[in-house]
């Protein structure tokens, strides 16, 4: 993985699989800021707030749950859609759940530019995603 992501976002209500995921990038050392959140919805606010979005403090890259309690990640890729295209061009989306459910795929799908990814995530995984959504940013 070539280069560096400043902030990567984990959101998942899971503790253990954040934890997880967290020492994973940590491990592959490719982003300067990993956040996790457990609340989709306050993740939202947090990340693409008026503030974040002035300052240009939007991650680059965030990995979305869909089975959470409260917003859960349609509902998130919902609000993000919404964002304005300058925004949403900064960041890559991506749903990371255990759902391989085809009616869940073709609601994704729906939402131009989003990853698909089934839990776990692995290395491998990573790879490929940045070799697909990062490497020609170099």
């Amino acid at each position: 993985m070539s280069r560096k992501l400043n902030q990567v976002v984990l959101i998942d209500d899971n503790e253990t699989t954040s934890f997880l995921n967290n020492r994973l990038l940590q491990r592959l050392d490719l982003a300067e800021h990993i956040l996790s959140f457990t609340n989709a919805e306050q993740a939202f606010y947090q990340l693409w707030s008026p503030q974040a979005i002035a300052e240009a403090q939007v991650p680059e890259l965030v990995f979305v749950d869909l089975k959470m309690p409260g917003m859960d990640g349609f509902e998130f890729l919902n609000q993000y859609s919404r964002l304005s295209p300058e925004v949403r061009e900064k960041t890559v989306m991506a749903v990371l759940t255990t759902s391989m459910h085809s009616a869940d795929t073709s609601r994704v799908a729906q939402y131009e530019g989003v990853e698909y990814l089934a839990k776990p995530l692995t290395e491998e995984k990573m790879q490929k995603l940045f070799d697909k959504r990062f490497s020609m940013a170099n």
